[in-house]
């Protein structure tokens, strides 16, 4: 059974970092990715970003910019968002998904979820 628990979330400035981190179990797919997508209230969920665990690619949502990055940590099955410079319109549940299917960026191309974890960025 796969089981993903987020953690790190919190209240932070405008401007400030903070770091999520998805803690996976129960993966023994080959091949797989692990993504983040978030949700503000009011809108459609949006694809943050994602890495593939095998070869470590990564590739994000076209508002990142730079701003975020995805991280794996192979021997504890973590993957990390770490986001800086956060901006007020980045506040919505981050939630952290895995996909069996190469380079997915939709929601539906994602088949476990995690319970997520909010992210309020004050101006």
């Amino acid at each position: 059974q796969v089981q993903l628990v987020e953690s790190g979330g919190g209240l932070v400035q405008a401007g400030g970092s903070l770091r999520l981190s998805c803690a996976a179990s129960g993966l023994t797919f080959s091949n797989y990715a692990m993504g983040w997508f978030r949700h503000a209230p009011g809108k459609e969920r949006e694809f943050v970003g994602a890495i593939s665990w095998s070869e470590g690619h990564t590739y994000y949502g076209d508002f990142v910019k730079g701003r975020f990055t995805i991280s794996r940590d192979n021997a504890k099955s973590t993957v990390y968002l770490q986001m800086n410079s956060l901006k007020p319109e980045d506040t919505a549940v981050y939630y952290c998904a895995v996909s069996l299917s190469s380079g997915a960026t939709l929601s539906y191309e994602y088949d476990y979820w995690g319970q997520g974890t909010q992210v309020t960025v004050s101006s």
